[in-house]
């Protein structure tokens, strides 16, 4: 995307939104509503603005059409500042930006892991407002603890098939989501009536398990990938991925199968904000 081409979309200049609302959602968690036509899509992000903090990338959690929604968590400089404000204060907002989800799939599972939980709830939101049959949706949510699960009761609202795990035990399956995944590919394909697509978001460690289990049982997938961003147009080159250079923020975050299959260093790296290889901690 050019800068042009951003203009034309209305996507390159911030708009000044007040926030509407706050949800706490879990510790150091929340969700920020803003009255406003995004027109957004599940899967696609905003640039959160600052002042004297710079920008930064957030998922989009949810969007009605009157209103959207980004789930914040406070792990750096302008997500802790966030984490401070109130109704009323006025926050730069620049999207819908990237490339969503395909919405393809008839029988569905979506993966979430922390606060990525908040594009697959939406996923399933906007899948049934038009009209796809919410038992045909799986939203497997996985968290080290009950107290840090996300959108248990919006997805009971919405009434698809809710699977829970936490680490601890302390809510639904003790382990993780990814063993709850293999359970509900195999018992919807002794039903009869397999899974067609898998969708997730979350850590990429997480991702890459979903993935490593799409191309195990030959299940379609789409990731959401995370990756450092400057600009969110495609202009700044921050977000490229090995080994061809594909820009996160416009060729993704969603991408499917076949282009994670390519990207070298997912799951096992990613960069920081000054291009150094940041190699994952696994076990």
């Amino acid at each position: 995307m050019t800068l042009q081409k951003a203009m034309e979309m209305g996507v390159a200049t911030p708009v000044k939104l007040p926030i509407a609302k706050i949800v706490d959602e879990a510790k150091d968690i929340k969700t920020f509503f803003f009255t406003h036509l995004l027109k957004s899509e599940p899967g696609q992000f905003i640039m959160v603005i600052l002042p004297k903090l710079g920008m930064r990338p957030m998922s989009i959690s949810s969007d009605n059409g009157a209103e959207f929604g980004t789930t914040i968590c406070g792990v750096g400089p302008l997500s802790n500042a966030m984490m401070e404000k109130k109704p009323g204060d006025i926050i730069g907002i620049r999207g819908p930006l990237g490339k969503p989800f395909s919405g393809r799939g008839n029988h569905v599972v979506l993966v979430g892991g922390g606060y990525g939980s908040g594009p697959m709830a939406f996923w399933a939101e906007r899948a049934i407002a038009r009209g796809m049959d919410s038992k045909k949706i799986h939203y497997i949510v996985g968290a080290r603890t009950k107290e840090l699960l996300l959108f248990e009761e919006r997805m009971r609202r919405a009434k698809v098939n809710l699977h829970i795990a936490t680490n601890d035990g302390s809510h639904g399956y003790k382990g993780f989501n990814i063993d709850l995944l293999r359970q509900v590919i195999e018992e919807a394909k002794h039903s009869g009536n397999p899974l067609d697509m898998i969708y997730t978001c979350g850590p990429e460690l997480m991702e890459k398990a979903v993935f490593d289990v799409a191309v195990e049982t030959g299940t379609d997938c789409e990731i959401s990938m995370e990756r450092y961003m400057k600009c969110g147009i495609g202009i700044c080159g921050s977000c490229a991925v090995d080994p061809d250079g594909l820009l996160i923020c416009v060729d993704g975050p969603c991408v499917n199968k076949e282009t994670a299959a390519k990207i070298t260093e997912f799951g096992a790296y990613h960069r920081d904000a000054s291009g150094q290889k940041v190699y994952y901690k696994k076990g």
